[in-house]
């Protein structure tokens, strides 16, 4: 059975994690495990944390946007927003990379979606925003616990 969701915020800050325990609480319903769910809450952070700082470069008034689809014990995910793009995507992919070091920025956003999800899309156009799809394939069964 296909479920989804979708949902839009401002670009603030404090509703990173807002987005993040909002979608975890939607994909509880497919049990995933303790590490499944760590992983996709942790995507889901380092994806809105970039829409806010890079995308929008903390200019409130712009707006995340976040659709899930559950399939088949599959979560699609897709964050986007509507900010300045990314004008080097293989640049920003890159381990360390960072365009906000004064901020203390670890340049792992990219880095940490591609190891804990199965497949990651990123779209992006100067002036136009960024789309981040990704993908994630949760196991079917659990371990039992004596």
């Amino acid at each position: 059975m296909k479920n989804e969701m979708h949902l839009e915020f401002s670009a603030l800050s404090q509703n990173e994690s807002f987005a993040r325990v909002t979608v975890a609480s939607f994909i509880a319903q497919l049990d995933p495990t303790m590490d499944e769910l760590t992983e996709i809450k942790t995507v889901v952070s380092e994806a809105v944390t970039n829409a806010i700082i890079h995308g929008y470069e903390e200019n409130c008034d712009g707006k995340v946007y976040i659709s899930v689809t559950l399939e088949d014990h599959v979560v699609y995910l897709t964050i986007r927003d509507e900010g300045i793009g990314i004008t080097d995507l293989e640049e920003a992919r890159q381990p360390l990379f960072t365009t906000k070091p004064e901020l203390e920025r670890s340049g792992m956003g990219f880095t940490i979606m591609e190891n804990f999800m199965d497949d990651v899309t990123i779209d992006s156009s100067p002036e136009m925003g960024t789309t981040i799809r990704l993908t994630k394939h949760l196991s079917k069964s659990k371990a039992l616990c004596n």
